[in-house]
């Protein structure tokens, strides 16, 4: 679909137009929930259209004009969502900023998006815009949701967002004229109109605000609706953070286009008790989410009774053989439907309900490469998961799975209104309605990226397979050699390591080296749990990691993935020859990963430049090693740590080259 008008063809081309077709067709239903101190409190369309109106008009008051930017910091709150409808109603534009980001990294954002109001979650907010206030000169307006602990705060452009709601109350209550003045300003948007600003990650750099128009967003937000015949009468959980440009599309831009309900949880702790209340229909989650309910569920099979772990494992052997079949629709005999109608009563059934998955519609994974194994055991039990590729330079959507053509190794067809072309790089490019309109401030970053007719640079390296769909291979500027000149996918190395529930996270090194080395992130829930089970004591993360049998597990994980290497024809020689386990978690805070848990291997070459030194010196089998962290208060400390390295032992190719060992 590539017309102006994205919704429904009745000329809503901007968010606060959709709010109030929305308010006039779904007056009654539900358009916002929020779980507070244990109880469901619910807005209808109807609602949300006041709660929104009065806080744009207070925001008129306190002086936004159009073109203002308005940073956005917190966990999802239905008030931080209004406050982008509300600020987009005066034609002013939203910046959200990742809550967890610490006052550093806060300060960029601010600063570089020339940032004069920001809408705050709780205290712990209002106390990082006060520490870089001074740093942000336009700043001149704070306003908080949760008041507790700020009731004798002094500060000069503070306020609550009751107050200015009730300001703005108070002005159309007061002036008949007010309303009118309003809706005419809502009238006066466009669909070219800049409905949001979303900075990247920053994996190799300094984040980019990424300009999207209100047709990027709802243009795409409807295309996808379409595409999954999603309606009014879904529901959806927002738990993703709001600075990310899936919660965006997922959360707010299809949700307005639809008409359906978004529910916000009690706070990120409570995410999956609040997700089995609510029963999503339509889910979002990268494959971490899914890596992580798995390995919970296998966890807790360990502590069940030999009965409840033979049944289950006898269930799940059925699932894996039918359950996918009969999800896609394929023909399947009916004594296996009846077997397997057992099982999901047994089952796969209570298995959907402890995750929140019982009224599931459907459910996508992207971010990066989901096990084969993980994504089908979810298919098998009745999950409709699909994988989708997509960037904020795209507003998200550039492939997507069609019904029926679900396959674990790819990312689907081009989306709805999406074109796909492969450069003779390799590199995966791709023109479509949501592709952004520039990155803020930065000229030339936008022409390295976007071609005057539309194209965007992926940076990704793809194929197109037998069916027509996408297969990503790794990011373009990752792929590199060996010494040899064999082809090394840092990406798929590591997603292959990943998939073991023992692993979290992977670093693979071997650009230009003579073999592949890795840095292994142990999943703490599912190895204390094994220790548990094992008797293995240890006093923290750090004694955990180095322990002898926490090696000797992953060194049985990591033979697994040589041996599924040696039978890639390409790939072979890119086998993991050593390997390390590191002393402490990958971490945001230590600059590591990014907020949205993207390596930044730039940064780890460096910081941990001794440790990949003593991978590639064959002498060396333990490491001394001193490093930084910086702790959740802000406080820096040091970890020192003695690092174990393990070599492995390689397997020969299976396709008669040459041995990779040698």
């Amino acid at each position: 679909m590539n017309e102006t008008v994205a919704a429904g063809g009745g000329g809503e081309d901007t968010f606060p137009k959709l709010l109030l077709r929305n308010a006039r067709t779904f007056a009654d239903r539900a358009a916002m929930r929020e779980k507070d101190l244990g109880i469901w409190q619910s807005w209808s369309w109807a609602d949300a259209l006041d709660e929104i109106r009065a806080f744009s008009v207070g925001l008129q008051g306190l002086g936004m004009a159009r073109g203002d930017k308005v940073a956005i910091v917190g966990n999802n709150r239905p008030r931080l969502y209004w406050t982008m409808a509300a600020a987009q109603a005066l034609g002013a534009i939203p910046v959200p900023v990742y809550q967890d980001s610490v006052a550093e990294e806060m300060s960029y954002v601010l600063q570089h998006a020339e940032v004069s109001f920001a809408v705050v979650e709780d205290q712990e907010q209002v106390d990082k815009l006060l520490e870089v206030r001074e740093s942000v000169p336009g700043l001149a307006h704070i306003i908080y949701d949760e008041p507790r602990g700020l009731q004798k705060y002094a500060v000069e452009g503070l306020h609550s967002f009751a107050d200015v709601q009730e300001m703005g109350r108070k002005r159309l209550a007061s002036d008949k004229a007010a309303e009118a003045a309003w809706l005419d300003t809502v009238a006066q948007g466009k669909g070219s109109d800049t409905a949001i600003i979303l900075y990247t990650s920053g994996t190799t750099g300094t984040p980019k605000g990424v300009v999207l128009s209100q047709d990027n967003v709802l243009i795409s937000a409807h295309n996808a609706n379409r595409f999954d015949a999603l309606t009014e009468r879904e529901e959806v959980i927002a738990y993703l953070p709001m600075a990310w440009v899936g919660d965006h599309i997922f959360s707010y831009g299809q949700a307005f286009e639809a008409g359906f309900c978004l529910s916000c949880p009690e706070s990120p702790e409570t995410v999956t008790e609040d997700r089995r209340e609510i029963g999503p229909t339509f889910f979002f989650a990268p494959p971490r989410i899914f890596e992580a309910m798995l390995t919970s569920v296998m966890v807790r099979m360990e502590d069940a009774s030999p009965i409840k772990r033979r049944m289950f494992q006898a269930c799940l052997s059925h699932a894996r053989k039918v359950g996918e079949r009969i999800l896609n629709g394929e023909p399947v005999s009916l004594s296996d439907r009846l077997l397997y109608r057992i099982g999901d009563l047994l089952v796969y059934g209570p298995l959907k309900n402890r995750m929140g998955f019982s009224r599931l519609k459907v459910g996508y994974t992207a971010g990066e490469a989901i096990g084969p194994e993980i994504f089908r055991f979810f298919r098998s039990l009745g999950v409709n998961l699909k994988q989708l590729y997509g960037q904020t330079e795209a507003s998200v959507y550039v492939t997507a799975q069609p019904d029926g053509e679900i396959y674990a190794e790819t990312v689907g067809k081009p989306a709805p209104g999406v074109e796909i072309t492969i450069a003779e790089s390799g590199e995966v490019l791709y023109r479509a309605p949501g592709v952004f309109q520039e990155y803020y401030k930065d000229p030339e970053a936008t022409a390295e990226t976007k071609t005057p007719d539309g194209w965007v640079h992926s940076g990704d390296a793809g194929v197109f397979d037998e069916h027509g769909h996408l297969k990503i291979i790794d990011r373009a500027k990752d792929v590199g050699r060996l010494k040899d000149g064999t082809l090394f996918p840092p990406k798929y190395i590591e997603n292959k390591l990943k998939f073991f529930p023992n692993v979290k996270e992977v670093v693979a090194f071997g650009h230009g080296r003579d073999y592949v080395a890795v840095f292994v992130n142990i999943d703490l829930t599912a190895v204390a749990s094994w220790a548990e089970r094992n008797n293995v004591v240890y006093a923290s993360y750090q004694e955990l990691a180095a322990h002898p049998r926490v090696y000797e597990m992953i060194e049985k994980d990591v033979d697994a993935v040589n041996r599924d290497l040696a039978g890639e024809r390409d790939l072979a020689g890119c086998q993991i020859r050593r390997f390390l386990i590191l002393h402490k978690e990958l971490d945001a805070d230590d600059g590591e990963i990014t907020r949205t848990n993207k390596v930044r291997r730039r940064f780890i070459a460096e910081r941990y430049t001794p440790l990949i030194e003593a991978l590639y010196d064959p002498s060396c089998t333990h490491r001394h090693v001193r490093t930084e962290v910086r702790y959740e208060d802000g406080r820096l400390g040091t970890l020192e740590a003695d690092v174990e390295i393990r070599d492995m032992t390689l397997h020969p190719a299976e396709h008669g080259f040459q041995e990779a060992a040698e």
